[in-house]
């Protein structure tokens, strides 16, 4: 198998494991494509992000603008099979509701939502739609494109930091729980970043807060459980998500 089919097989299998959108390609995504993937997560977003953006410029033309905007989130929770808002309601029920490593691994296990899922997740989404219809209409598009890829490059930083906490094979997050290599490293950055060539160039500051909620989790998570799982990259993924959404607002 030469290079360029291994890329494209990792993805697809980046494309498969985050989105339910058709993946081009014939047979099933294997162990080594999934291993692969965590390179392709921030263009993966990069697509999420562009959905949502042609949907909010579709529905821009016809309704007011906080309807696009629900439109548009609604768009890419459902491209995603709601994924990271899944992991960041996860994470706060076991974060929230556990006293100890054990407990917040089992919490987080749960399929079934808590008081602390509810609550942060409703937040969540409100502050994301609340924040979006403030940002001017000439940006929207930038913004969902390169806040939707720079998280999910830092969500994906996390792998190259922390260890992976959970030992059983049975976890969703496992096949793609492995450190990333350093060509992996540079692709997800190239992938994160580039979309900011959207948007004006002082809106790069967004990447401060990014970075620093990053720092902030990735500490907290540390501390709490020794290391990562797949939920805490999805609530790494939504924090710095709607962090950009912030920044923007604040500078423009």
């Amino acid at each position: 198998m030469n290079a360029l089919v291994r890329e494209l097989r990792a993805l697809r299998g980046a494309l498969t494991f985050f989105t339910r959108l058709p993946a081009p390609g014939a047979g099933a995504v294997d162990g080594e494509d999934l291993k692969a993937s965590p390179r392709y997560f921030a263009l993966v977003g990069a697509v999420v992000g562009a959905v949502g953006a042609l949907v909010w410029w579709l529905a821009a033309r016809v309704l007011p603008g906080d309807v696009a905007v629900l439109l548009s989130m609604a768009a890419t929770v459902l491209v995603t099979g709601a994924f990271h808002e899944d992991a960041f309601a996860d994470v706060c029920d076991g974060f929230g509701g556990g006293y100890d490593r054990e407990r917040v691994l089992v919490i987080m296990k749960d399929s079934r939502v808590g008081a602390f899922g509810v609550v942060g997740i409703g937040l969540m989404l409100g502050l994301k739609a609340v924040t979006l219809m403030h940002v001017p209409a000439a940006l929207m598009v930038g913004v969902l494109v390169a806040a939707h890829a720079v998280s999910r490059a830092a969500a994906m930083s996390l792998m190259l930091t922390l260890p992976y906490v959970r030992a059983d094979d049975t976890s969703k997050s496992r096949p793609v729980a492995n450190p990333p290599t350093a060509a992996s490293v540079v692709v997800a950055g190239l992938c994160g970043l580039a979309p900011f060539a959207l948007l004006p160039a002082r809106m790069a500051w967004a990447l401060l807060p990014v970075v620093l909620a990053r720092v902030t989790l990735g500490r907290w998570f540390a501390r709490r459980i020794g290391g990562y799982t797949g939920d805490c990259l999805g609530a790494t993924q939504q924090v710095a998500e709607v962090m950009v959404y912030l920044t923007v607002v604040a500078l423009a």
